[in-house]
């Protein structure tokens, strides 16, 4: 059985969707943010940054924190999603979501969605680093069918929940052809759907 250390971020759903993917048994323990609970001494055992998701394989007595080094895991443990073959171009993209999208993408979260007004120069610095990172992927995604060639890996899982909030963004996600369908292809799977809404509270994947 794998604990989910949970709450409803772009980070956390990837590994719910992955859990879904791979069909593994799983519970959700959810840690409010807003509660500050990521700050309480049992789950810096399992997280020491503070950070969500974490997980704790209680049949291997593992546990893990970091989206990416999860994802990892549950991909060797199920051998699914992460063909040794292209594990090397995997890596490559899984790294680029972790270190570049997630992080900037986040930025533009705070300033451009909570916080607008507060300053200029950073709604605008995030604001056009996003078009940027929309424009790469779709040009990548014009001749490739996912993130690391003809198949769907665990680069995919950890980018899909950033796109997915592309209404956050209003970079307008319907003006990259290529990235639309990859989001669109993705949106449809059965394991995703179950997965974004893992808490089972009516939460649907934006559309285009």
């Amino acid at each position: 059985m794998i604990e989910l250390f949970y709450a409803p971020t772009p980070n956390g759903r990837k590994i719910s969707i992955m859990l879904e993917e791979i069909k593994f048994d799983y519970k959700i323990t959810e840690i409010d943010l807003k509660k500050n609970e990521q700050f309480n001494s049992n789950f810096r055992k399992i997280s020491p940054l503070s950070k969500i998701p974490a997980i704790t394989d209680h049949k291997n007595k593992t546990s893990l924190f970091q989206s990416g080094a999860i994802l990892i895991y549950l991909a060797e443990l199920s051998e699914k999603f992460y063909e040794i073959k292209n594990r090397n171009l995997i890596n490559q993209w899984l790294m680029a979501q972790m270190g570049d999208v997630g992080p900037l993408l986040g930025q533009h979260h705070q300033f451009h969605h909570y916080n607008p007004g507060k300053s200029e120069f950073a709604e605008e610095r995030y604001f056009k680093i996003a078009k940027r990172i929309y424009k790469d992927l779709d040009e990548h995604l014009s001749s490739s069918d996912f993130l690391a060639g003809k198949n769907y890996s665990i680069a995919d899982i950890a980018m899909f929940p950033w796109i997915a909030r592309h209404n956050w963004h209003d970079v307008g996600l319907k003006n990259y052809k290529s990235l639309s369908r990859w989001y669109e292809t993705i949106s449809k799977r059965e394991a995703v759907i179950k997965g974004y809404d893992c808490l089972e509270k009516g939460e649907k994947i934006p559309k285009i």
